[in-house]
């Protein structure tokens, strides 16, 4: 009997979640391929594309359209197995950008360049505090996803989860997305790791170090042997500056942090179609809370009238650990991944008892929490003579919970402090969310210069209510001639809301006291859902420069945005009823022997009207505007360009300069977000050298300017909704690093 194409993949779906679970620990989650369309191959090495696949520092580069498949001869059964993985995703009529290893070795501070200055090098994305990025104009709601495996997203705050060192490439997909991808739809950053397999026996260490204290060993080793391959790096970070200084001045107060980061990634050949993996990663962070001297308390304690700002004592933790077990390879023509895994996350914050009390009339510790775990399956095989079937399914099954241990002081009905001796406030939370997602498309080849994608996704989602949605995509690719690349795309997108939250008997628990709450509301969050419309062209002028541009524009319902409210430095999610978004961005790379030089730039408008959803994080004057008005949103920011260059001077010694400019986010004027904060412009050096010594082998160093003109600029005011604190970007900083390999 002769399965159909879907009940193969279900029958085959079954048996890899069987064969995984008799194997696997409890706490495990899944890799699959970064996007390329199935009926592609990989470039060599040495073809001089710009398509950041060339191993050249480029500083990332907008695709060209990859060619049709063509025989590749013999190939190891890693490369086969990879070409399999990567055969499952496509990005048909997405934007995408990519950057490799190399480019990131480019950068002023090579592999120790944290995650989103890395993301910070693609065009329409834009720095905010607390290390958060937003990508045309959405707040946060990045999917990560490594060797195709999405990771679930971590509790919001300020620690960086990923490391750069485990990254072969990174593709950063945006606009109209294939049906494959769901959830956080903002972009997609999809991480090719670095791969045993791939590289020959051994192993590296280093140090970066410099300004503000700042000390940062790693180490990395990676091999194989017989069937088995492994890499593994590990890397510990302190400084004084954890968290954006909410001053102007040079040294933050209180602002002391320690990371660490551990990455592994073990693979088994079980034989030449079929491959086992376990990847795993740990993250530690610990932050002190930056201070703000010269500030006035607004409430009296017992006996105490006075508190200086500058001596409080804040602390936050985090923590993230994942751990992925996934069974990859080809069953005749089919080719598929299945994974299961599981992600937990962390967080506390520590008040300081007093200060916290005097400055704001509540000190609150908070224990945070989240466990994920995850089911993905992916499947793709040919379809005729000219079609690419892809299915498969999603499931993730959240356990949250929000532990308070609050002190406050008894107010009246107006708010106001009616004593100075405090009273106690346990609240707790818990919250199970289920999410299940279905998709299938369908890549249909119509000619050598016609690709259409086009599927269906469903969705649903279960936590505070139960919602769901059907969701088309559809993406055309023409190549209009041998230089000259044009993608279309429309896609339907259904995000739900992060699992954390504050319930309504929460803030019930503090009326009458000093962390009492203006307006209720409807405190339950609702799943955003928007239609997306891309636009782009793709430009080759002969074998040096790239050229892109695109154009997009997004109508959503139930806008989801994200505060800090609360003292914490944690993020609360609320809904407006509509939200408008568009912008345009264009893109350059050129690489020629020894300079290759990158630029993009973006424009951007994000506009919200109506609080619909938590309004107790809001003033009433603030919901009453907002309700009749459109409003900026906190994010938006109108201009916003990257740029670098990079010269060789020999095979050993390199120079570079990058740069990132903004026309700033929002704050406050006559209206809420009204204004926008001044330009910046920041701009860095770096020069490497290979130092080779009798004995000793190769030593690289490299040495980074940050900010070399030591210019200050606000990231944040202070001021807009849901911002709780004024951050400044980073002031001039010397940097040395120093790595050899073994």
């Amino acid at each position: 009997m002769k399965l159909s194409p879907l009940a193969l993949g279900l029958s085959l779906a079954l048996y890899a979640a069987t064969a995984a679970a008799t194997t696997a620990p409890s706490t495990t989650n899944t890799p699959t391929a970064t996007p390329s369309p199935a009926t592609t191959a990989q470039q060599p090495a040495d073809d001089n594309s710009t398509d950041g696949t060339d191993g050249n520092n480029d500083g990332g580069s907008r695709n060209r359209r990859p060619s049709k498949v063509k025989q590749l001869g013999a190939v190891s059964v890693t490369a086969a197995l990879d070409e399999a993985r990567n055969s499952l995703s496509p990005d048909t009529g997405s934007s995408q950008y990519v950057i490799t290893a190399q480019n990131i070795q480019a950068l002023p501070l090579g592999d120790a360049t944290p995650m989103n200055q890395v993301l910070l090098q693609a065009p329409g994305v834009v720095q905010d505090s607390y290390g958060q990025l937003h990508v045309r104009g959405d707040h946060a709601n990045l999917q990560y996803r490594i060797d195709g495996v999405m990771i679930p997203e971590s509790i919001s705050g300020f620690g960086q989860t990923l490391d750069a060192r485990t990254i072969e490439s990174v593709k950063l997909l945006d606009g109209a997305l294939p049906a494959q991808y769901g959830e956080r739809t903002a972009a997609v950053v999809d991480i090719t790791t670095k791969s045993g397999s791939d590289l020959t026996n051994g192993g590296s260490v280093g140090i970066t170090g410099g300004s503000f204290g700042t000390v940062n060993p790693n180490a990395s080793f990676w091999g194989h042997s017989g069937n088995w391959s492994y890499f593994f790096t590990a890397n510990y970070l302190e400084n004084n500056v954890g968290i954006e200084n909410p001053t102007a001045s040079r040294d933050p107060v209180h602002d002391h942090t320690n990371q660490v980061k551990a990455f592994g990634d073990v693979s088994y050949l079980i034989n030449n179609d079929t491959r086992l993996s376990f990847m795993f990663g740990v993250t530690n962070n610990r932050f002190q809370i930056p201070n703000n001297p010269s500030q006035t308390p607004q409430f009296g304690y017992l006996d105490v009238t006075n508190f200086n700002s500058a001596d409080l004592d804040e602390r936050q933790n985090e923590q993230t650990r994942f751990g992925v077990l996934a069974l990859q390879g080809k069953l005749g023509d089919t080719a598929y991944q299945v994974s299961v895994g599981q992600r937990f996350s962390g967080l506390q914050y520590y008040p300081d008892e007093v200060g916290d009390l005097m400055f704001n009339g509540v000190a609150a510790q908070i224990n945070q929490g989240d466990r994920a775990s995850t089911l993905q399956a992916d499947f793709s095989m040919p379809w005729g003579s000219n079609h690419t079937l892809r299915y498969g399914l999603y499931g993730e099954l959240d356990r949250a919970y929000t532990n308070t241990y609050s002190s406050v002081f008894p107010a009246d009905d107006a708010g106001d402090q009616i004593s100075t001796t405090p009273i106690n406030i346990n609240t707790g939370d818990r919250i199970l969310a289920k999410t299940m997602a279905l998709y299938v498309q369908d890549q249909w080849d119509i000619s050598e210069n016609w690709t259409i994608n086009y599927g269906l996704r469903g969705d649903r989602y279960q936590a505070f209510r139960e919602e769901s949605q059907l969701s088309p995509r559809v993406g055309v690719v023409w190549q209009a001639t041998d230089s000259t690349t044009v993608h279309a795309g429309y896609s339907r997108y259904f995000t739900p809301p992060q699992t954390e939250l504050i319930s309504s008997e929460n803030i019930a628990a503090f009326a009458n006291t000093t962390n009492a709450v203006q307006n209720y509301g409807n405190n339950t969050p609702l799943t955003e859902r928007s239609n997306y419309y891309d636009i782009g062209v793709s430009q080759n002028v002969g074998s040096a420069w790239t050229f892109g541009f695109d154009s997009y524009y997004r109508q959503v319902d139930r806008l989801q945005d994200e505060g800090q409210f609360g003292t914490a430095l944690i993020y609360s999610t609320f809904n407006y009823r509509y939200g408008r978004i568009r912008g345009n961005e264009f893109s350059a790379t050129y690489n020629d022997g020894p300079v290759s030089a990158y630029f993009n730039f973006s424009y951007n408008r994000a506009m919200g009207k109506d609080v619909i959803t938590s309004q107790y994080n809001f003033g009433v004057d603030e919901l009453a505007y907002i309700a009749d008005n459109w409003i900026h949103l906190d994010h938006d920011q109108k201009e916003t360009s990257s740029g670098g260059i990079n010269y060789a001077i020999t095979d050993s010694t390199k120079v570079g300069a990058d740069y990132l400019f903004g026309s700033g986010l929002r704050e406050d004027g006559e209206v809420p977000n009204g204004l926008s904060l001044p330009y910046y412009f920041q701009l860095n050096f770096n020069v490497s050298h290979d130092f080779n010594f009798d004995g000793f082998g190769k030593l690289h160093t490299q040495l980074a300017l940050i900010n070399a003109l030591d210019r200050t600029y606000e990231l944040r005011s202070g001021t807009g909704v849901g911002v709780g604190a004024p951050q400044y970007g980073p002031r001039r900083g010397l940097y040395l690093s120093l790595q050899k390999d073994f």
